[in-house]
């Protein structure tokens, strides 16, 4: 029941440059209620791109040029705040695989390994030089390579840093933590019957 394994992202990319975006600009608080993470992408940065009256901020994400992208390219400490994972899950239902930044929250990185949202590190004058490329020319393709920690972009090679665990887990296809428990289903039931205090 795995997602499946994760070698390569291509795609866009759209700057939201800031260090410490938390959680809670992320996602706000107020959308936290939902039963399920269905429909939760429309509300991601919402207070960042929109006016109490619905107007629009005119946020990275919502201009034109940057339709369709999937990678963000941001700063230091991306997703620092509460440990609500309704914030990768707002980035990944909004249609975002990856995320390049000069660091991550510890959690937040976490929970975005366990939904396949590839979280690389660079450092800030690279993301920059980037953003200038994207700025630019919005449409410029940006491959990243997971197994080769690589990120290209306009023919120019950078290396990136993924976690070895993450890295492994991508290729390997076994970040998915419930995919896993449900596909050695078996193997639990067996060992719960050897439990002393089963109910």
């Amino acid at each position: 029941m795995s997602l499946g394994p994760i070698k390569k992202v291509s795609g866009r990319g759209v700057p939201i440059i800031g260090d410490d975006i938390d959680t809670d600009r992320i996602i706000p608080a107020r959308y936290l209620k939902c039963v399920t993470f269905d429909g939760i992408g429309e509300f991601v940065f919402y207070d960042e791109r929109f006016n109490p009256d619905g107007s629009s901020k005119g946020h990275t994400i919502d201009n034109p040029k940057f339709k369709g992208a999937n990678i963000i390219l941001t700063g230091n400490n991306f997703g620092c705040g509460s440990s609500r994972e309704h914030a990768p899950q707002s980035i990944k239902r909004a249609g975002f695989n990856a995320i390049i930044a000069e660091s991550f929250a510890e959690i937040f990185f976490g929970n975005s390994l366990m939904l396949g949202i590839v979280c690389a590190t660079m450092p800030k004058s690279e993301i920059l030089e980037i953003v200038r490329i994207v700025e630019d020319k919005p449409e410029e393709v940006i491959d990243i390579d997971v197994e080769k920690k690589s990120l290209i972009i306009g023919g120019k090679v950078y290396n990136i840093e993924i976690k070895d665990s993450a890295q492994k887990a991508f290729l390997e296809g076994t970040y998915d933590s419930l995919g896993e428990l449900m596909r050695n289903i078996e193997l639990v039931k067996e060992f719960e019957k050897g439990l002393p205090y089963r109910f």
